[in-house]
């Protein structure tokens, strides 16, 4: 099963010191970013900030940069940039997709200069959430954009604005075995939005969320990394039906048959590939 980070930090590229400091936070996967964050007149210099960093990374694996939008000269130059580099990241995230094919060619791109990162898309346009599916099969996750997709929908950020694009993300990433990555809160003084939105989105199937703020990291972790209960329980519903003979088994006065085997031997390996590469005995 895949590996699947539980929480992504972004944290453009403007200086060496910020993003080496970026790397003592706890977040699964630090992201650099050379797109949003970065202005324009700045995109060369945050390229060589980029390179610096990744060679300071603890773990490269577990670092990822977003690129310019795919189709932009600083698109070509970003990923001339990263295949270049003597330690490459171990993901790169997309901007401004709108159909499969821009993934296969990114990926060829960098295959043919011996990458081979996972690859993230951002869903932030119509034409992304109405290709989402094909977009999923040829990714490795997804991070829902909402700050573009809201503006581009004439819109405020809210969950009924964004539910339609989560729930065809969730479906989309199930299907195809993708990591679902939720939006980064932009009500950062609002903790409890932060909060509710976490356990709306994980009970929807996504398997982790961004951030911008360190300050979020530890919410986001302990709402989206595995438990220890919740694992505990899995291998109690995964024994119960094994001794029903892969029938229906009551544990706890509840019913318990194939589907719930099924979830719960999914649970089990989600938290074993996460520990194996971002908990503990992995990256940390």
């Amino acid at each position: 099963m895949r590996a699947t980070p539980r929480s992504i930090l972004y944290t453009p590229a403007l200086s060496l010191d910020r993003l080496v400091k970026a790397w003592s936070y706890d977040a699964d996967v630090h992201l650099i970013d050379l797109e949003d964050g970065v202005p324009g007149p700045d995109k060369a210099a945050a390229r060589a900030v980029c390179r610096a960093a990744l060679e300071k990374a603890p773990e490269p694996r577990n670092t990822a940069v977003r690129i310019n939008q795919l189709g932009t000269i600083e698109a070509v130059r970003d990923v001339l940039a990263l295949t270049e580099s003597p330690v490459p990241p171990g993901t790169v995230m997309m901007t401004m997709v709108d159909s499969a094919v821009e993934v296969v060619l990114l990926r060829d791109m960098l295959a043919s200069a011996g990458a081979r990162p996972e690859i993230y898309v951002t869903v932030e346009t119509p034409a992304a959430v109405a290709h989402v599916d094909a977009i999923a099969e040829a990714a490795d996750g997804l991070v829902l954009g909402s700050a573009d997709l809201a503006a581009t929908l004439g819109i405020e950020i809210t969950w009924a604005g964004m539910l339609a694009a989560r729930q065809a993300m969730a479906l989309a990433c199930a299907r195809h075995g993708t990591a679902c990555i939720d939006t980064a809160n932009f009500r950062l003084a609002e903790p409890d939005v932060l909060a509710e939105e976490v356990e709306r989105v994980r009970a929807l199937g996504f398997h982790g969320k961004a951030t911008v703020h360190p300050g979020e990291l530890a919410a986001i972790n302990a709402a989206l990394r595995p438990d220890p209960d919740r694992l505990a329980h899995a291998r109690r519903v995964t024994e119960a039906v094994r001794a029903a003979d892969g029938g229906i088994a009551v544990l706890d006065g509840s019913m318990v048959g194939p589907p719930f085997a099924r979830l719960a031997r999914d649970t089990v390996a989600a938290h074993d590939a996460w520990t194996a590469r971002f908990g503990a005995g992995g990256a940390r």
